[in-house]
């Protein structure tokens, strides 16, 4: 029975553990403050900022919304790279970047836990999100760190594009506060993980060597 016990923590252990990062090495306390409180002029002046944007809203915007909200890095990257960039092309990078979303996951969920902070269409009912939301946590954005997190590996293994790259995640930012749920200030807090995270990751040998691969399987597939 014992030897089964051991075994279970085993194969427990090894589906939880990290591929790269472990969660615990980034101290998100000492990365970012909490959050305004719900009650402060703050928090009223976010809210605000959404109401504002929500009322100029167009059809247009919300759809973009809905495609920002269900993006992957081939759909961010593929907007500065063009559609050679996909997974059927490049399935090293997908893995790669497979395993990055992995520990990324617990780390989002660690700074949800954090600060609970409800999001804006739970505060204020005249707040009507375009994309569809769940009162799981507000604050750090998780699409605000994963965009970031993307942008600064994708510019190490296209340099010339890192600019584009920044851009681009900070219209993930834009249209995650158009739509209607994130403050503003959850925005920011993603981009300061995703970017904390990064700066991690690329500590790490077995980072740099994936990433050095990354780069041979894309030389036969990137325009000349």
């Amino acid at each position: 029975m014992k030897r089964l016990i051991a075994l279970f923590i085993l194969a427990a252990q090894s589906v939880f553990a990290a591929n790269f990062l472990d969660a615990d090495r980034i101290d998100l306390k000492a990365l970012l403050p909490a959050p305004p409180a719900p009650d402060s002029p703050v928090t009223r002046a976010e809210l605000d900022v959404v109401l504002q944007l929500q009322a100029g809203r167009t059809p247009a915007q919300a759809a973009r919304c809905q495609l920002i909200e269900r993006e992957d890095v081939f759909f961010f990257g593929s907007e500065v790279l063009g559609s050679w960039f996909n997974a059927a092309n490049l399935p090293q990078t997908a893995a790669f970047f497979a395993k990055v979303r992995t520990d990324f996951l617990p780390i989002n969920r660690a700074a949800k836990a954090v600060w609970p902070r409800r999001r804006p269409s739970y505060v204020d009912a005249h707040i009507l999100p375009c994309v569809e939301v769940s009162d799981n946590g507000a604050y750090p954005s998780g699409h605000g760190i994963q965009s970031a997190l993307w942008a600064a590996l994708l510019s190490k293994l296209y340099p010339a594009q890192a600019a584009s790259f920044q851009q681009r995640a900070g219209e993930t930012r834009r249209f995650k506060l158009l739509s209607g749920v994130h403050y503003p200030s959850d925005l920011e807090a993603g981009r300061v993980v995703g970017e904390a995270i990064a700066r991690e990751l690329l500590k790490i040998p077995a980072v740099q060597e994936s990433l050095n691969e990354l780069r041979v399987e894309t030389r036969s597939h990137q325009p000349q």
